[in-house]
């Protein structure tokens, strides 16, 4: 996922698939936990892709603030 695809979202889009990142996280886990996981470096994209919408976010209600 592109830094700048993120940027041009919505706050609730941007909520929305901060969220189904981090059902998908949890998900990898227990795969992982269970020795089903397959895609091992999917794991790694979904943890950064988690920090880039928290980044935007925080960003946005930096902007807005001042």
């Amino acid at each position: 996922m592109k830094i700048e695809d993120l940027r041009h979202k919505t706050d609730d889009e941007l909520k929305d698939q901060l969220a189904a990142l981090n059902k998908e996280a949890f998900n990898l886990r227990f795969q992982g936990a269970s020795g089903q996981l397959e895609n091992t470096a999917r794991v790694r994209q979904v943890r950064r892709d988690i920090a880039r919408i928290k980044t935007i976010v925080a960003q946005r209600k930096r902007d807005k603030a001042a």
